[in-house]
């Protein structure tokens, strides 16, 4: 079914373009160059009527339907999945005519454009999370109806504009979530729990608050900070007992711990640990070194020789020392 959809889409796209060439008289006057405009919104040939508005704007710019040509732009940018443009259509009569009667009907499509910019006629027919998605339109959409809301309280299309906007918290919410699981993932904990603690503290009310305080538990236990995660928990079993990361009240971390082991370490289940430790390249080492070499410095010449024979020694136990069996069985050859 998803092969005929795209393919329905490919022929509908080739249609819009063909009929993209449509030439407009030059004698028609402003009333019927309106009047077949509004025809081709009622026709739904939405390409049509924003060839014939664009017309009416550029050729009657102070004409009694002139106004309402841009406002229905607005409109026939939107139904013809053309977003960006609606988007800008708006934003051009709003400043153009801040005290319309009509100005919140162009907010209110302003946030439509963005609302649907990630929607358009793949996502109908394939399955996509759009939790998954860029929240850039989302949060676009969401700020445009909020403008909506406090500015034009009373107005017509508040109401589903209020709706939307508790479905967009929703959706930034677990977004947020996402992207702190792909921080557990790699291990980026502090991270995580600042993306969790983020959508406890701003997404109150949202499903995802649950999931925010498991992040916070999670990315507490990894760093260690057992005073921080037993809160998060606690908060997390007191407000959400039936969340799926507690199973019979103990909680089960998302991600699994991972495993830092070389390659070699884990194909033979540990028996041969190569694994080197890091050397230790803090201040204090470093200021620890400085001094070394400072003293050195200071001998007297008739030591040199000994320090110079107790250095040679004491490399040679070092070397001697961290090499493993697997490295003297194979000549240093793994090291």
């Amino acid at each position: 079914m998803q092969v005929k959809h795209l393919l329905l889409i490919a022929i509908f796209a080739l249609t819009a373009a063909c009929s993209s060439n449509e030439t407009i008289s030059e004698n028609l006057g402003e009333a019927e160059l309106y009047r077949q405009a509004q025809a081709d919104l009622d026709n739904k040939s939405f390409t049509s009527a924003i060839n014939k508005l664009k017309a009416l704007e550029s050729r009657y710019p102070f004409g009694r339907f002139a106004e309402q040509a841009q406002l229905e732009l607005i409109y026939a940018y939107y139904r013809n999945t053309e977003p960006e443009a609606a988007r800008s259509s708006a934003e051009r009569f709003i400043r153009l005519h801040p005290q319309h009667p009509s100005v919140d009907y162009a907010y209110y499509l302003k946030g439509l454009a963005s609302f649907d910019q990630d929607r358009g006629l793949l996502a109908r027919f394939l399955p996509l999370d759009m939790t998954k998605r860029d929240p850039g339109a989302a949060r676009d959409s969401f700020n445009e109806f909020a403008q909506l809301t406090t500015r034009f309280p009373n107005s017509r299309y508040s109401p589903d504009a209020k709706a939307r906007m508790v479905y967009l918290r929703n959706l930034l919410a677990a977004n947020e979530i996402h992207v702190a699981d792909y921080y557990l993932r790699r291990q980026a904990y502090v991270a995580a729990a600042n993306r969790g603690r983020y959508v406890v503290e701003n997404f109150q009310g949202t499903p995802a608050v649950g999931d925010g305080l498991a992040v916070m538990t999670e990315a507490y236990q990894r760093l260690g900070l057992e005073e921080l995660a037993s809160t998060s928990l606690e908060t997390l079993k007191l407000n959400y007992p039936q969340h799926p990361s507690l199973e019979e009240g103990e909680f089960v971390p998302r991600q699994e711990e991972a495993d830092n082991r070389s390659w070699l370490s884990r194909a033979t289940l540990g028996l041969i640990d190569t694994e080197n430790k890091a050397p230790d390249r803090s201040q204090s080492n470093r200021d620890v070194v400085r001094q070394y070499e400072n003293a050195a410095q200071d001998l007297p010449d008739e030591l040199r020789p000994v320090l110079r024979e107790a250095e040679t020694e004491a490399a040679k136990e070092e070397q001697s020392e961290d090499r493993s069996w697997w490295s003297y069985l194979t000549f240093g050859l793994f090291d």
